[in-house]
């Protein structure tokens, strides 16, 4: 996706789940994970849905060590950790990293200016990373100051400074610069690709951002200066690409081959699209780093294995296997039972929420009938949809517009998806009546993919149900997510998908329905354009607190959903995933939607 031009760069992370094997689940979520039962006993859960689960940590959460993770006492010194991956990872370069895959593996070699950390019980904390806690704000919330922790490496031992964080920041204005978020540049210089005018060249031809814009008075003090205020900052830092890059290591494209390690691992070999290895990197000290750990010597991680393929190998689980796991390979919905059904593992799996939330959207320019929108919204089979993406497993049917891992999120229901997730096809045929358009014809449009031509059918044939006549549009699933995002698409109905950059709702919310932002390539799919939801837009962005703005985001959602209905929601995403038997301290990262590396052991 392309950046809009009114909002920073809202195309929120990529999965790369099961779920989106051949269709759009785009990102920018918990228990400690490492065990559990299946799908019934895995599910998001009260204690998941409460905005309690997301804070601001304090500078005393932001020192290291990081504590042991459970279990840890099991762990041998050393040992490898085999690492099997479907989709080779696109970059290395910190600043380039979206998908969920690449965030995952970046903990292990990569450190931020703030970062997540995630207690047993799968509370997150936005704490300090490279900086000393989640930064200080003034200017009502315009300027923020970061301090650097003393004792911050590089793999070869020099010292990481504030020149160094001013270095990474400043290398995403180079025109190669381009797949990763784009956050923190664009609130200090400009909106869509405008920024780029503030330093053309990055800071390769030896010009930087005024310290008016970004300040570094000393080796330790990094200091932001936006042009509106941000509440959300400390969560924006935690992006990967607002880090340290050493200048002299720095080799522009090139540095997706080799990035210079900040974190507990480095590079030590990589083969584009077919392998990479992580080893110790000796100059990390752990007495920095609240969150990772350096348990394993290497991480040997390997692309091309389908679902099936890893987890028919995590089921043998045999030799080298045993110490095996994916980052966000999902177990192969057809072998879901068979999973549940193995004993052994049940200590070894884990089924958890996302911050991943699959759509319906609804063309607002050609369905201007609110009436005609509302009776889609009731006659959608929620549960039917879900059933065809891998059931109680695969996620859990959505109620609003908002993931259950939404710091905030309250499980409203206007549309009644619980009470009936096949649909109301009575409640449609009513509200056809009443619009006068009865039998109304719906162009539906999707993707040729297996699984949405399956769900293609349970579709169209809830919704003839309803009274509707359907016209179904295949596309082809590789010019998909351009067919959809084009504003003069011919279709009415089709699936779409979102995934937060952050659990802050401001993530969410404008970049779906502002109506500022319609424009092709952007991702208000239903071409909402509501004033009234754009000033409220507005107005939750200016909240200085983002928890005083948390319910406000989740009501302006609601009513969107109610009164607007530029869509409906379908369901939430899960992972389920599975790992070897020998491997200790794999746990779910609820923010990025993956297992968390940064704990795991070999036994």
């Amino acid at each position: 996706m392309t950046p809009t031009s009114r909002f920073p760069q809202h195309r929120a992370r990529f999965s790369v789940m099961v779920l989106a094997a051949g269709a759009l689940t785009l990102s920018a979520c918990s228990s400690g994970g490492g065990g559990g039962g299946g799908g019934k006993s895995q599910g998001p859960g009260e204690d998941k849905n409460k905005s309690s689960n997301y804070s601001i940590g304090t500078k005393e959460d932001s020192t290291g060590p990081a504590p042991d993770v459970a279990g840890a006492k099991e762990a041998k010194k050393g040992g490898t950790v085999t690492v099997l991956q479907r989709d080779a990872f696109v970059h290395l370069d910190p600043g380039q990293i979206y998908y969920s895959d690449m965030l995952a593996n970046q903990m292990l070699y990569n450190r931020s200016l703030t970062s997540y950390k995630v207690d047993a019980q799968g509370k997150v904390k936005v704490v300090g990373d490279l900086a000393t806690d989640a930064g200080t704000a003034s200017d009502g919330g315009k300027t923020w100051k970061f301090t650097l922790k003393d004792g911050l490496k590089f793999e070869d031992g020099s010292a990481i400074t504030a020149k160094d964080v001013r270095w990474g920041v400043e290398r995403l204005y180079a025109s190669f610069e381009t797949d990763g978020p784009l956050y923190i540049p664009q609130w200090l210089s400009g909106d869509g690709t405008d920024f780029r005018k503030a330093l053309p060249d990055g800071p390769y031809g030896g010009q930087h951002l005024p310290a008016s814009v970004l300040d570094t008075p000393d080796d330790k003090t990094v200091i932001f200066h936006f042009r509106q205020p941000h509440a959300d900052t400390p969560f924006a830092t935690a992006m990967p690409n607002v880090g340290a890059v050493k200048a002299e290591k720095d080799t522009k494209q090139k540095y997706d081959n080799a990035p210079f390690s900040s974190g507990p691992y480095k590079v030590g070999d990589y083969k584009a699209g077919k392998s990479l290895t992580l080893v110790r990197n000796e100059n990390w000290d752990p007495k920095t780093d609240p969150i990772r750990h350096q348990y394993a010597d290497r991480f040997e991680i390997s692309f091309g294995h389908q679902y099936a393929d890893s987890t028919r190998r995590f089921l043998a689980d045999q030799g080298g296997d045993k110490t095996a796991l994916s980052f966000s390979n999902a177990v192969a919905p057809e072998m879901t039972e068979k999973v549940l059904g193995q004993a052994d593992t049940k200590a070894r799996r884990f089924v958890e929420i996302q911050p991943y939330v699959d759509y319906i959207s609804f063309n607002t320019s050609r369905l201007t009938d609110v009436k005609v929108r509302k009776a889609l919204a009731y006659a959608m089979p929620n549960g039917q949809i879900l059933q065809q993406n891998g059931g109680e497993t695969g996620g859990v049917v959505a109620t609003n517009f908002l993931s259950p891992a939404m710091d905030g999120y309250q499980p409203t229901d206007p549309f009644g998806k619980k009470a009936k997730p096949a649909g109301d096809p009575e409640k449609a045929r009513q509200l056809l009546k009443e619009a006068g358009k009865e039998g109304q014809e719906i162009v539906f449009a999707y993707p040729n993919t297996d699984i949405q031509q399956r769900v293609s059918v349970v579709i169209a044939q809830a919704l003839e149900r309803a009274g509707f006549k359907v016209q179904k549009k295949e596309v082809d699933a590789n010019t998909w997510r351009t067919a959809i995002a084009e504003v003069k698409n011919k279709f009415d109905v089709y699936r779409t998908s979102w995934g937060a950059d952050w659990p802050v709702s401001s993530t969410v919310v404008p970049p779906l329905f502002d109506g500022r932002q319609i424009a092709d390539g952007s991702q208000n799919y239903g071409h909402l354009d509501d004033p009234k939801v754009n000033a409220e837009v507005d107005r939750i962005n200016a909240i200085p607190d983002v928890k005083q703005a948390a319910p406000e985001w989740q009501k302006l959602a609601d009513k969107i959903l109610t009164e607007d209905v530029p869509g409906v929601p379908t369901f939430y995403n899960r992972l389920f995933t599975l790992w070897g038997s020998k491997l200790g301290g794999v746990t779910y990262h609820p923010v990025y939607g993956t297992v968390d590396p940064t704990g795991v052991y070999v036994k």
